[in-house]
């Protein structure tokens, strides 16, 4: 019988570390129950790690303690790529091919493989997607098993700064090996965009503490993905620095204003002895600048408004208070919130939430890349040894049988009887003790 297979995924974003396990069953079902985080602060700079140590001992107390809940041992992770330098740049490749044999998916693979043979600039590489196919100069989705005389194949190559997966890398040493590195705003699209919005149109704004994803799809593909270093993070900042206050106290103002991004409607109240109008005035500015870099994103890609049907919003701090409503408004595209992955059945109702959809959904990515027979946990086996009746016989020495005989240890031991002549030569003792003492 096949065994269910684990999958360890972990997220590093600017002010979290998340690792979750997954179950993945013989008939294909995805199980999570077990899932740790750990908060952090400047470790991790827009998405960059920026203090390794830290970080290494967070990723390894969330390792421990998920181990402890499975009862085993954690041998390989797949790790979410994300951060500020994160964006795609659009290749093209041209080949001429015989006509008369059909084009296959080896031919695809290497052409989509020189997409990747011109070094970018200061950049690495991190995945490809590819955009658009193209035989004898007509667009189609899928070139396999067509026949023409050339073949364009347009693709996204998704980059980064190469110190984003170098220190990626650096946390790993600790002896626990990365199965995959998994671009997180790619996995969450797959995972949780249905076809409809891919091919209608869509905007799936990734909003975390320090850094804002946007990803477009068009026609059924990725047409542009950009990072900007602007997150939640930034409103929190501003507050604290305009009104004065430590940022734990700007942050709590923050999520305890009903609707911050309308201050002429905030109640003139106080929010840990600051006016929650004036905190609201600063969330507002902010957050209006990020609204106005993120359609600007539309531009730069070459999409009007009207080629967007939705926006689908995510991330930790998609949920201000009035931010849907605002975003909306403002780029006149219908909005609605992320949902978990579908694939996923969470058991634990305490971590059911959209905060971590990322992980989750870098779980259901991985369920779908890990080999058959593979796992990412050793779970501990524990054997019964034999069970013996009464007690174990010595070392070196054959249990007896059985009998109805009762044996010498079964015997009741004998009784001393302090009576008789034991308790008179103890009393002859004590009274000859007693005259010492007298004479002395």
């Amino acid at each position: 019988m096949e065994k269910n297979q684990y999958i360890v995924a972990l997220e590093i974003g600017s002010s979290k570390i998340v690792g979750a396990i997954a179950e993945k069953t013989s008939s294909g079902f995805l199980n999570v129950k077990y899932l740790q985080e750990e908060k952090h602060l400047n470790s991790v700079r827009y998405g960059i790690v920026q203090n390794v140590e830290n970080i290494k001992s967070g990723i390894n107390r969330i390792l421990k303690n998920l181990e402890s809940m499975v009862d085993g041992r954690v041998t390989q992770v797949y790790l979410g790529v994300s951060g500020r330098s994160l964006h795609s740049i659009v290749s093209e490749v041209n080949r001429s091919v015989g006509s008369t044999e059909p084009i296959t998916r080896e031919l695809i693979d290497r052409i989509i493989h020189e997409a990747t043979s011109t070094p970018i600039r200061n950049h690495d590489t991190v995945d490809i997607v590819p955009r658009a196919y193209y035989v004898d100069k007509v667009e189609t989705t899928n070139p396999v098993g067509q026949f023409g005389s050339s073949i364009k194949i347009k693709v996204n190559l998704v980059v980064a700064k190469p110190a984003l997966k170098l220190n990626l890398n650096r946390l790993m040493t600790f002896g626990i090996p990365v199965k995959d590195y998994i671009v997180t705003p790619l996995a969450v699209a797959e995972q949780i965009l249905s076809d409809s919005d891919r091919e209608l149109g869509c905007m799936l704004v990734d909003m975390g503490a320090e850094t804002t994803t946007v990803s477009i799809y068009k026609n059924g593909s990725l047409i542009f993905l950009n990072t900007l270093p602007l997150g939640g993070r930034n409103l929190t900042l501003d507050v604290m620095t305009g009104l004065k206050v430590l940022e734990e106290t700007a942050e709590n103002i923050k999520k305890n204003i009903n609707n911050p991004l309308d201050p002429s409607n905030v109640s003139d109240v106080r929010i840990d002895k600051v006016n929650a109008r004036d905190a609201s005035n600063y969330i507002a500015a902010r957050t209006g600048e990020i609204i106005a870099n993120i359609n600007q994103q539309l531009a730069d890609a070459g999409v009007t408004a009207d080629g967007i049907q939705s926006i689908i919003l995510i991330g930790g701090s998609a949920h201000l208070g009035g931010l849907q409503q605002k975003l909306e408004e403002t780029i006149k595209i219908k909005v609605r919130m992320g949902q978990n992955p579908p694939t996923l059945n969470i058991l634990n109702s305490e971590i059911n939430r959209m905060e971590y959809i990322e992980v989750f959904s870098l779980l259901a990515k991985a369920a779908d890349l890990i080999p058959a027979g593979e796992t990412c946990v050793e779970l501990n086996k524990y054997e019964n040894g034999p069970t013996f009746e009464g007690t174990l016989p010595r070392q070196n020495e054959p249990a007896r049988p059985k009998t109805d005989k009762p044996k010498e240890k079964d015997k009741p031991k004998k009784q001393w009887n302090w009576g008789g002549k034991w308790a008179d030569k103890l009393k002859s003792l004590m009274s000859e003790d007693d005259e010492t003492d007298e004479d002395q």
